[in-house]
């Protein structure tokens, strides 16, 4: 008996287990995250639903939003003209079973089945044959990676558990927000009519990703379908084993550094800023509001968060394009930094804000003064680490007109007085633009404004991690 079970074991190991752990740990021959730099796709798994999958249509036509929908393929054959509107408007569907079992638990024939039965289904609604396939709660056994040249298998990046209705739309939508990056493959449900699943647990997931699709929409990102951002993903380069490991140790460095130095963060998970409040040990340096930041002036030292800095770089072509993303995520980041220093009780006094950049192009047009870092032992060392960073980061351009480029990127100084930063926290991303601005009225109104985190929704001794 013994020796029966431990050839069932050994037979379950190789049939299930092994390939589900090598494809959710590793991604064999599965797709489950993109390279991207804007692009976010949604998957919706267990529909059609005759009630929420046409109210799920509508909230993403308002957002001109595309997704994949992974259809059960019993429920699809009873709502063709569903499966058609989805084609109609542009998006993607995809094989779920015929019925929602476990590939675990059928034989290969018996998957083969319910694939090809839900193909038919597809087929006869829009006139084509679905290339895409995610089995039943992303379990797959050694078999299935055998149908990978006809069907590509997705897995998912995210996954919320929206089945559950007693998570809420508040709760859902808090773990959403923090899966807001390039690249995600965000796992929803569009029907609660399969086991485990609660029937109007729907309900909460459109609210949640309703709020998700707003928020995501003005800091610049696209919903585009799986096909897409698999294409999209070829095209990005990837970074080599070796750059792998440096990156991973950078941050590991920077993890240690944020504790030691006691860096705050502003926002969450996907924070863009960190920041400390220390005294300036420098030369003089006239500021934009007429003033000086002298040498033991309270700053706030600014901070990049690396590991989304480490994400851009990925998905950019150069370090330009690194710092045309970077400051695009620092536009969107302003008024929450504003916000935090506002309700930040060790700010009291602070002068300016100041950062250290190895690509400063149009940070002036985000209201920062761009300063060259004054020669020294520290200017030398951060040229050195800020250089090193760079390469290790980005694709580099081999040509003439790319090692130019690079050349002509040199770190520098932002700096922003206190005062004027605190207007983005009324005025939002274009304070630094607002006409007839009173300074000391927008400081009060500031720190009168709920804070974010509290809502929904020798030289100086700084490590430059806004490069």
């Amino acid at each position: 008996m013994l020796q029966l079970l431990l050839w069932a074991f050994y037979f379950l190991s190789l049939y299930a287990f092994i390939p589900a752990l090598i494809s959710r740990v590793f991604g064999f021959r599965v797709f489950k995250k993109g390279r991207v730099t804007s692009d976010i796709a949604l998957t919706f798994d267990d529909g059609p639903d005759p009630e929420y999958t046409p109210q799920l249509l509508d909230l993403l036509a308002r957002y001109k939003a595309k997704a994949t929908f992974f259809v059960v393929g019993s429920h699809a054959e009873k709502h063709p003209e569903i499966l058609r509107r989805m084609h109609e408007e542009g998006h993607i569907i995809g094989i779920h079973n015929y019925v929602h079992k476990t590939n675990w638990f059928m034989r290969p024939k018996t998957v083969r089945s319910q694939i090809d039965r839900t193909s038919d289904v597809i087929r006869e609604a829009v006139g084509i044959r679905s290339a895409f396939y995610r089995p039943p709660w992303g379990i797959v056994n050694v078999f299935d990676f055998m149908n990978r040249n006809k069907m590509q298998i997705i897995l998912w990046s995210a996954i919320f558990g929206d089945w559950n209705v007693k998570l809420g739309a508040e709760n859902l939508k808090r773990k959403m927000m923090k899966k807001m990056r390039p690249g995600e493959v965000l796992l929803l449900h569009d029907c609660g009519r399969t086991p485990g699943a609660d029937p109007t647990a729907p309900a909460n997931m459109l609210l949640a990703l309703e709020a998700y699709m707003e928020v995501a929409t003005k800091r610049g990102f696209r919903f585009v379908g799986i096909a897409e951002m698999m294409k999209l993903t070829e095209k990005t380069p990837k970074r080599s084993v070796m750059k792998n490991a440096l990156v991973g140790a950078w941050l590991l460095y920077e993890k240690l550094y944020h504790v030691v130095f006691r860096l705050k963060t502003v926002g969450g998970e996907n924070a863009a800023f960190h920041y400390r409040v220390i005294k300036y040990h420098g030369e003089p340096v006239k500021l934009a509001d007429n003033g000086f930041l002298r040498h033991g002036d309270k700053i706030v030292e600014l901070h990049f968060d690396n590991k989304m800095l480490s994400s851009i770089a990925l998905q950019s072509g150069s370090p330009l394009a690194t710092g045309i993303r970077l400051l695009r995520e620092m536009e969107q980041a302003l008024p929450q930094l504003a916000r935090t220093l506002a309700k930040d009780p060790e700010v009291e006094g602070v002068r300016s804000i100041y950062g250290v950049t190895m690509i400063h192009r149009g940070a002036d047009r985000l209201g920062f003064q761009v300063e060259p870092l004054p020669d020294g032992m520290f200017a030398r060392t951060t040229r050195i680490y800020l250089k090193i960073l760079a390469s290790v980061l980005t694709n580099k351009q081999r040509n003439a007109r790319g090692k130019a480029k690079r050349d002509s990127i040199k770190p520098h100084m932002l700096l922003m007085p206190l005062e004027q930063l605190l207007m983005f926290a009324v005025n939002g991303a274009h304070a630094s633009t607002a006409k007839g601005a009173k300074p000391h009225q927008e400081v009060a109104a500031a720190k009168s404004t709920p804070s974010l985190e509290n809502t929904d929704d020798s030289e100086m001794d700084s490590n430059p991690s806004v490069i």
